[in-house]
Order: structure tokens, then sequence, then C-alpha cells
């Protein structure tokens, strides 16, 4: 396994001195560049963008200047490249444990929202909406019950089905997975099988991407799909209703196998355990 490389003493100080030029409107655009460059080199990178002084506030300073450009969308993409450096950094710091606690107590994935919102088809809205997607899929990936319930107490879920409906096929990817990442999570499964609106309208995108799905494949996002509806089979009222009417007939009579790479083992497995689940349901299983 690699690891990266330990930074020369020489190396810090140029860490330092970006870090501190953030908080200089002059200087901050080379900073960001510099920083998101040396991310995944730096392990201890997010402390220390935490810890400095007005170093996330000026991030959110970065965030929040390009508000007024999202409707009507004016976005350029130079401005889109800039603030999706700050939010490369923000996912920094989202995904290191020693952060991320903090991160979600100063609410910071709120003044993601505002992206998540827009549906312009731009490449500069495409890559901003990808990115700050990117932030919640670091928030999601280690199953931390904290994210999750963050998450479920602000509206992400309809964000996350708009985009899976209308979203980039990369976009949809990454929104399913986070999708995933809540269903995956006991309190996340509840809270989407509470109340059938909930449920339905979970299983009616998904479906819609079933269909859309079988027109262009995607082997990532089908992957995906598929764990979601394998998930949402282990509550009872969730599968009585997918036995009921709510389940892709690709999925009930098994022809989505053939949209499965040959080497995908994992999707292949997730496709029958799902059939066996449903096949299995009792005659009198609690309804919504």
């Amino acid at each position: 396994m690699s690891t990266s490389p330990v930074p020369t003493s020489v190396e810090r100080e140029k860490l330092y001195q970006w870090v501190q030029n953030l908080l200089s409107p002059e200087h901050r655009e080379e900073a960001l560049v510099e920083l998101s460059k040396k991310r995944e080199q730096v392990p201890d990178l997010a402390p220390l963008l935490w810890h400095s002084f007005g170093t996330i506030s000026a991030l959110l300073q970065e965030i929040i200047a390009i508000y007024p450009l999202i409707t009507p969308p004016q976005l350029t993409a130079t401005q889109s490249n800039s603030v999706c450096n700050a939010l490369a950094l923000l996912q920094c710091v989202a995904s290191h444990p020693d952060t991320r606690s903090y991160f979600l107590q100063a609410n910071i994935p709120l003044f993601l929202y505002p992206f998540l919102h827009t549906t312009s088809k731009q490449r500069q809205f495409e890559y901003l909406r990808l990115t700050s997607l990117g932030v919640v899929g670091a928030l999601v990936k280690p199953d931390d019950k904290e994210v999750i319930q963050f998450l479920l107490n602000t509206e992400i879920i309809p964000l996350l089905l708009r985009i899976m409906e209308h979203g980039s096929e990369l976009s949809k990817t990454v929104a399913t997975f986070i999708l995933q990442k809540i269903l995956l999570d006991d309190h996340g499964l509840s809270y989407i099988c509470y109340t059938f609106e909930r449920f339905k309208s979970v299983t009616s995108v998904l479906q819609s991407m079933v269909d859309c799905l079988q027109r262009e494949p995607s082997g990532r996002l089908l992957k995906h799909v598929v764990r979601c509806y394998l998930r949402l089979s282990e509550n009872p009222r969730a599968k009585e209703a997918l036995n009921r009417n709510l389940m892709p007939n690709q999925l009930k009579d098994g022809s989505i196998i053939q949209m499965v790479k040959a080497d995908d083992n994992s999707t292949r497995r997730w496709i029958q355990m799902l059939q066996r689940n449903l096949s299995n349901a009792p005659k009198t299983a609690p309804q919504f």
C-alpha cells in the first residue's frame, strides 16, 4: 500500500503560507489551487485548515460569493473552478476523522445545498453540483451514524432524488451512492420507509433510473440502484409494497442481469438476494 510522501520543512512552510494566503482576497485563488493539489499528499491538511484562524470562514466566503450567480445562471467556468477548489478543501475536512464532527456541528453542508438545487445543464454548474456531492459523499463514506442523523434532518433526500432523475451519469452515480449509504443505516432505512409517500418518492425515481439504464447502460450506476432495492427489501413494509406493484419488471423477471458486466459478481449476487428476499415474503406481511 502506497503512502503519501512526508512534506519537507520547506514544503511545510509553503503549505503554511498558502493557508495564510486564503485570508487575502488577492492571493486566495492561487492558494486554493495549490492547497487543493496537496489535499491527498498532506495527511494533516484537514486539521490544519480547521484550526487555522479564519480559514474556514474564507472558504465559506468563496462559496457564498457565487450564490447571486446561480439564479439566473451567470456563473463562469473560472468562477466555478475557483469555488470547486474551495469545495475540494471542505471535502478534505469532511472526510478526516478529527474534523468531521466539527464540520457537522458547524452546519457547513447546508452551505452546499444551493448548489445541489441548481438545474442548469451548463458544464460549470454540473461541475459545481458534482463537487458538492463529493463533499456529502465523503461524509457518508465511513458509515458514521452522526452523519446520517444530520443529513436526515435536512432536505438532502429530495435533492438527491432530483439529481438521480435529471443529473449527468456521474452526478446520478454519486447521488445514488449517497442514498445507498443512507439506506444502509438502520435509522436511514426506517426514515425512508416511515411513510408510503417517502418510500414511493424513492422507488419512483429508482424505477425511472432502471428504465433509463436500459437505454443508456452504466455498470457503476446500476450497481448502486440494485443495492438500494436490496436494502429496501429488508424492511417488511417496503418488501410487501415492492412485491405488490413497485418492483421494476426488469428486476422481477431477472432480465436486468443482461445489463450487468460479466465480471461484476457483487451486483449479480445482490440481484439474486433481492429476488430471494421478495419470494420469501410472508402472506400476512405488514403494509404501509
